[in-house]
C-alpha cells in the first residue's frame, strides 16, 4: 500500500517519512561533499486560473524562506482546459523566476499534449512544445530561478538529441539528479495521428538515450544515489491490479529505469505529478515487481498546493527522508 497523506491534522505535525539508519547519526562520519541537504519537490500547478495563483504565490514565499538548495517542478502548470497562450507561459516563467533558489522543470503534458482541445486554444501540440522550450529552456545551460545552477542539458552534450534542451542533469554532494520529458496522456503516443507518434517515437528515443547516458555516469562516478523527476506516472497505479497497455507510452521509460537501477545497485528515488495525490511506495517494473533500491514519490498537485521536502543525506545508507510542505492559507489536504 502506498503511504498517503490523508488529512491536513496528519501533516501538520511534519511527520518525517524517513528511511534511517540503523546506526546513530552522531556516529557517522561525513566525507568531504557528502553533506545533507535538502530540496522540494511540487507539481501539478497553478492548475485552475486565475484563482490558483494567490495559493501558488505563498507557496513560492514558504519555499523561498525555507531556503532549500532548490526546488524541483515535475509538469503541468495549469489544467489541461485552461488555454495554452503564450502570455500564460510567459507568466508562468515569471513566476518561476520567483523562485530564490534554483529551479528546475520538466514539462508536464497541458502545457502541450493538451493544447489541442477546443477550451485550450485549438493549438498544435507540437507548436506548443516548441513554444514552451524557447520560453522555458531559452538558456538550457542552466536552471531557472533567481540564482539559477549550472546543469547539462541533453540538447548540448549529445549531438544526436539536440533539440531536446528540456532533459538535464546535475549533481550535488555525490548525489546526480535528472529530469526527462516524460508525460501523462501515455506520453503523448497516439497512434491515431501520425505526427504525434513521430513525435513521440523520436522523443522517447531521446529519453531513453538520456536515462541510459545519466545511469552510466552515475556508475562511472561513483553517485552515492540517483534522483529522477518526469511528469508521469509510468503504470495505473489506482487499479487493484495494475496494468500497462500492450501500446504504453510509458513502457521503455520503465524499462530503461528498472535496467538502470539495478545496474546502479543504490539508492534511488523517482518524482513524479500527474495524478495530484501524495503517494510514497517502491517503484515497480513491468512485471509489478518490486525494483531494488528504488522509491516512487507521486507530489500533491491540483486542489492541494503544498509540496514535499526531501532530505537528502548522502553519507547515510538509506539518503532519502520525507516530509510535507504545507500552506495552512491554501486549505487542507
Amino acid at each position: 500500500m502506498p503511504l498517503r497523506l490523508l488529512s491536513l491534522a496528519f501533516v501538520a505535525g511534519m511527520i518525517s517519512l524517513t528511511f534511517a539508519s540503523s546506526m546513530p547519526r552522531a556516529q557517522q562520519t561525513a566525507v568531504p561533499g557528502t553533506e545533507p541537504f535538502e530540496f522540494v519537490a511540487l507539481g501539478d500547478m497553478p492548475y485552475r486560473t486565475p484563482q490558483d495563483f494567490p495559493k501558488f504565490d505563498r507557496l513560492i514565499e514558504a519555499i523561498n524562506a525555507l531556503k532549500p538548495a532548490f526546488s524541483i517542478h515535475v509538469g503541468d502548470i495549469k489544467s489541461s482546459t485552461e488555454p495554452c497562450t503564450d502570455e500564460y507561459f510567459r507568466s508562468m516563467f515569471n513566476r518561476f523566476q520567483r523562485f530564490e533558489q534554483p529551479l528546475a522543470y520538466t514539462p508536464g503534458d497541458n502545457e502541450w499534449t493538451d493544447c489541442g482541445r477546443e477550451r485550450a486554444g485549438k493549438y498544435n501540440p507540437r507548436e506548443r512544445l516548441e513554444k514552451v522550450r524557447e520560453i522555458f529552456f531559452a538558456k538550457p545551460e542552466q536552471s531557472l530561478g533567481k540564482a539559477p545552477m549550472p546543469v547539462d542539458s541533453q540538447g548540448k552534450s549529445m549531438p544526436a538529441h539536440l533539440k531536446y534542451v528540456e532533459n538535464q542533469r546535475f549533481w550535488r554532494n555525490g548525489v546526480l539528479f535528472v529530469t526527462v520529458h516524460v508525460v501523462g496522456s501515455n506520453n503523448g503516443f497516439e497512434t491515431s495521428e501520425l505526427e504525434a507518434a513521430s513525435e513521440y517515437f523520436e522523443r522517447n528515443k531521446a529519453n531513453v538515450a538520456w536515462l541510459d547516458d545519466s545511469f552510466k555516469q552515475a556508475r562511472e562516478r561513483g553517485a552515492r544515489a540517483m534522483v529522477i523527476a518526469m511528469h508521469a506516472t509510468l503504470y495505473d497505479i489506482k487499479q487493484k491490479f495494475p496494468a500497462i497497455p500492450a501500446a504504453s507510452g510509458h513502457l521503455d521509460t520503465l524499462r530503461a529505469i528498472d535496467r538502470g537501477a539495478r545496474a546502479f545497485g543504490r539508492p534511488m528515488l523517482v518524482v513524479h505529478g500527474d495524478e495530484h495525490e501524495f503517494e510514497m511506495e517502491g517503484l515497480r517494473g513491468t512485471d509489478f515487481k518490486r525494483i531494488p533500491n528504488v522509491w516512487r514519490m507521486q507530489v500533491m498537485g491540483g486542489d492541494y498546493v503544498h509540496a514535499m521536502r526531501v532530505t537528502v543525506d548522502p553519507a547515510s545508507p538509506s539518503v532519502f527522508g520525507f516530509r510535507p510542505l504545507i500552506v495552512p492559507e491554501n486549505g487542507a489536504y
